[in-house]
Parts: structure tokens; sequence; C-alpha cells
């Protein structure tokens, strides 16, 4: 389960990156707070987007499906 913090971590820091010291660095203009705005709401929206396909492929809702004889297979010789 350790390896499955390094790309939390990973992807946390880097949106956390995008839309907390991004926004710093918006040169002045009469549209700046806009652009900052516009630049938070992305890094917020791709973290939200990625955490819930991360989440989802992490524990699925759906396993593969087998037929009997499959199934016979694996207990007979597993």
């Amino acid at each position: 389960m350790v390896s499955a913090v390094i790309p939390f971590l990973f992807f946390t820091v880097f949106w956390g990156i995008i839309g907390f010291v991004v926004p710093i660095l918006i040169p002045r203009s009469d549209n700046r707070a806009l652009i900052q705005t516009l630049v938070m709401l992305t890094a917020a929206c791709c973290y939200l987007f990625w955490l819930c396909v991360w989440l989802s492929q992490l524990n699925p809702l759906i396993g593969p499906i087998l037929s009997k004889d499959v199934i016979w297979m694996i207990t007979e010789y597993w």
C-alpha cells in the first residue's frame, strides 16, 4: 500500500503548485484576477478528475467475469 502513496503525493504537490504558486507568477494586467481564478479552477478540476480516476482504479467495483470452467480450473490447479 506504500506504493499507492507515492503517486498520490506527487500529483497532489504537482496540482498544488499549479493551483497556488502559478497564480502568484501571473504578470500584472487588467485581467490578472480573472486569469488567476481560471488557473486555480483548472488546477482544482484537473486534480479532482485525476483523484476520482485514480481511486476508481485503486478499488474497482466490477471484477473480471469468469466462466464456470475457469473457476473450476482455478480451484483444481491452485
